[in-house]
Protein backbone atom coordinates (compact mmCIF):
# COMPACT_ATOMS: atom_id res chain seq x y z
CA UNK A 1 0.00 0.00 0.00
CA UNK A 2 2.90 2.42 0.75
CA UNK A 3 4.31 1.57 -2.50
CA UNK A 4 1.03 2.46 -4.32
CA UNK A 5 1.39 5.76 -2.36
CA UNK A 6 4.48 6.50 -3.24
CA UNK A 7 4.03 6.01 -7.09
CA UNK A 8 0.60 7.85 -7.30
CA UNK A 9 2.28 10.99 -5.82
CA UNK A 10 5.38 10.73 -7.91
CA UNK A 11 3.13 10.37 -10.87
CA UNK A 12 1.16 13.31 -9.20
CA UNK A 13 4.13 15.38 -9.17
CA UNK A 14 5.12 14.78 -12.50
CA UNK A 15 2.64 16.25 -14.01
CA UNK A 16 3.59 20.25 -13.82
CA UNK A 17 5.92 19.25 -15.46
CA UNK A 18 4.14 17.70 -18.22
CA UNK A 19 1.56 20.39 -18.57
CA UNK A 20 4.26 23.03 -18.59
CA UNK A 21 6.36 20.92 -21.26
CA UNK A 22 2.87 20.98 -23.43
CA UNK A 23 2.19 24.73 -22.22
CA UNK A 24 5.51 25.53 -23.70
CA UNK A 25 5.31 23.70 -26.72
CA UNK A 26 1.62 24.64 -27.71
CA UNK A 27 3.12 28.18 -27.31
CA UNK A 28 6.03 27.30 -29.88
CA UNK A 29 3.89 26.11 -32.34
CA UNK A 30 1.52 29.17 -31.85
CA UNK A 31 4.58 31.02 -32.35
CA UNK A 32 5.41 29.87 -35.40
CA UNK A 33 1.66 30.23 -36.74
CA UNK A 34 2.02 33.75 -35.79
CA UNK A 35 5.61 33.95 -37.75
CA UNK A 36 3.32 33.03 -40.87
CA UNK A 37 0.53 35.15 -40.66
CA UNK A 38 2.36 38.31 -40.41
CA UNK A 39 4.92 37.22 -42.76
CA UNK A 40 4.36 39.86 -45.58
CA UNK A 41 1.40 41.71 -43.42
CA UNK A 42 2.62 45.25 -42.50
CA UNK A 43 -1.18 46.38 -41.32
CA UNK A 44 -1.16 46.07 -37.85
CA UNK A 45 -4.60 45.72 -37.23
CA UNK A 46 -4.69 42.74 -39.43
CA UNK A 47 -1.74 41.68 -37.40
CA UNK A 48 -3.82 42.09 -34.76
CA UNK A 49 -7.09 40.34 -35.46
CA UNK A 50 -5.38 37.45 -36.79
CA UNK A 51 -3.17 36.97 -33.26
CA UNK A 52 -5.94 37.77 -31.09
CA UNK A 53 -8.06 35.10 -33.10
CA UNK A 54 -5.18 32.39 -32.75
CA UNK A 55 -4.53 32.56 -29.15
CA UNK A 56 -8.33 33.31 -28.26
CA UNK A 57 -9.23 29.63 -30.57
CA UNK A 58 -5.58 27.56 -29.44
CA UNK A 59 -6.26 28.19 -25.56
CA UNK A 60 -9.70 28.57 -25.12
CA UNK A 61 -8.78 32.14 -23.12
CA UNK A 62 -12.70 34.35 -22.06
CA UNK A 63 -11.29 37.27 -23.34
CA UNK A 64 -8.15 38.26 -25.87
CA UNK A 65 -7.87 41.28 -27.60
CA UNK A 66 -5.87 44.11 -27.97
CA UNK A 67 -5.90 47.72 -27.01
CA UNK A 68 -4.35 50.62 -28.62
CA UNK A 69 -2.58 53.56 -27.78
CA UNK A 70 -4.89 56.91 -28.42
CA UNK A 71 -3.43 60.00 -26.99
CA UNK A 72 -3.67 59.50 -23.33
CA UNK A 73 -6.36 56.44 -22.95
CA UNK A 74 -5.93 53.12 -24.72
CA UNK A 75 -9.53 52.16 -27.40
CA UNK A 76 -10.49 48.97 -27.91
CA UNK A 77 -9.10 47.07 -30.79
CA UNK A 78 -9.30 43.80 -32.28
CA UNK A 79 -10.27 41.44 -29.82
CA UNK A 80 -12.26 37.52 -29.66
CA UNK A 81 -14.65 37.24 -26.63
CA UNK A 82 -17.44 38.82 -25.21
CA UNK A 83 -18.25 42.90 -25.28
CA UNK A 84 -15.45 44.99 -23.89
CA UNK A 85 -14.88 48.23 -22.30
CA UNK A 86 -14.08 50.94 -24.96
CA UNK A 87 -11.16 53.37 -23.42
CA UNK A 88 -9.12 52.75 -20.43
CA UNK A 89 -7.45 55.70 -18.86
CA UNK A 90 -3.16 55.68 -19.15
CA UNK A 91 -2.30 54.09 -15.69
CA UNK A 92 -5.61 53.00 -14.71
CA UNK A 93 -6.90 48.82 -13.93
CA UNK A 94 -4.01 46.08 -15.39
CA UNK A 95 -4.22 47.44 -18.66
CA UNK A 96 -3.25 51.16 -18.31
CA UNK A 97 -0.91 50.03 -15.67
CA UNK A 98 1.08 47.97 -17.80
CA UNK A 99 1.25 50.72 -20.28
CA UNK A 100 2.10 53.28 -17.54
CA UNK A 101 5.13 50.72 -16.32
CA UNK A 102 6.08 49.21 -19.83
CA UNK A 103 5.93 45.83 -18.47
CA UNK A 104 3.89 42.98 -18.64
CA UNK A 105 1.44 42.63 -15.84
CA UNK A 106 0.67 39.06 -14.37
CA UNK A 107 -2.20 39.01 -12.09
CA UNK A 108 -3.46 35.91 -10.34
CA UNK A 109 -6.78 37.13 -8.94
CA UNK A 110 -8.11 40.43 -10.80
CA UNK A 111 -10.43 41.23 -7.59
CA UNK A 112 -6.89 42.15 -5.56
CA UNK A 113 -5.70 44.26 -7.90
CA UNK A 114 -5.90 47.52 -6.94
CA UNK A 115 -8.19 49.70 -9.66
CA UNK A 116 -9.05 46.92 -11.45
CA UNK A 117 -11.52 47.89 -14.13
CA UNK A 118 -14.44 44.66 -14.28
CA UNK A 119 -15.56 44.74 -18.38
CA UNK A 120 -16.82 41.38 -17.30
CA UNK A 121 -17.93 39.87 -14.05
CA UNK A 122 -16.73 36.58 -15.44
CA UNK A 123 -13.35 37.48 -15.99
CA UNK A 124 -11.05 36.07 -12.83
CA UNK A 125 -7.46 36.14 -13.65
CA UNK A 126 -5.80 38.23 -16.26
CA UNK A 127 -2.07 39.11 -18.24
CA UNK A 128 -1.22 41.91 -20.14
CA UNK A 129 1.43 42.12 -22.69
CA UNK A 130 2.49 45.65 -23.73
CA UNK A 131 3.38 46.11 -27.42
CA UNK A 132 6.24 48.53 -28.03
CA UNK A 133 7.47 50.35 -31.52
CA UNK A 134 11.14 51.37 -30.41
CA UNK A 135 10.62 52.59 -26.59
CA UNK A 136 7.30 53.50 -27.55
CA UNK A 137 4.04 51.57 -26.04
CA UNK A 138 1.69 51.53 -28.71
CA UNK A 139 -0.45 49.08 -27.41
CA UNK A 140 -1.61 45.97 -25.13
CA UNK A 141 -2.36 42.51 -25.47
CA UNK A 142 -5.01 41.95 -22.89
CA UNK A 143 -6.15 38.36 -22.19
CA UNK A 144 -8.34 37.02 -19.41
CA UNK A 145 -9.72 34.01 -18.05
CA UNK A 146 -12.61 32.65 -16.21
CA UNK A 147 -10.29 30.52 -13.75
CA UNK A 148 -8.40 31.81 -11.17
CA UNK A 149 -4.30 31.88 -11.40
CA UNK A 150 -4.72 30.92 -15.27
CA UNK A 151 -1.94 32.61 -16.33
CA UNK A 152 2.06 31.95 -15.48
CA UNK A 153 5.81 32.64 -16.09
CA UNK A 154 5.03 30.43 -19.53
CA UNK A 155 2.73 32.59 -20.85
CA UNK A 156 4.30 35.89 -20.06
CA UNK A 157 7.28 34.92 -21.71
CA UNK A 158 6.03 33.59 -24.22
CA UNK A 159 2.71 36.11 -24.87
CA UNK A 160 6.28 38.77 -24.80
CA UNK A 161 7.87 36.47 -27.46
CA UNK A 162 4.76 37.00 -29.90
CA UNK A 163 3.77 40.85 -28.89
CA UNK A 164 7.16 41.21 -31.17
CA UNK A 165 5.67 39.71 -33.67
CA UNK A 166 2.68 43.14 -33.95
CA UNK A 167 3.92 45.29 -36.19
Amino acid sequence: MIETVKIYAKRFSDRPDEAAKAKKDKYSLVYRQVEALVEGEDDTIANMSNIAALLHTTFGFWWTGFYIVRGDELVLGPFQGPVACSRIPFGRGVCGTSWQRKESIVVPDVEKFPGHIACSSQSRSEIVVPIFRGEEVIAVLDIDSRELNAFDDIDRESLEKIAKKVR
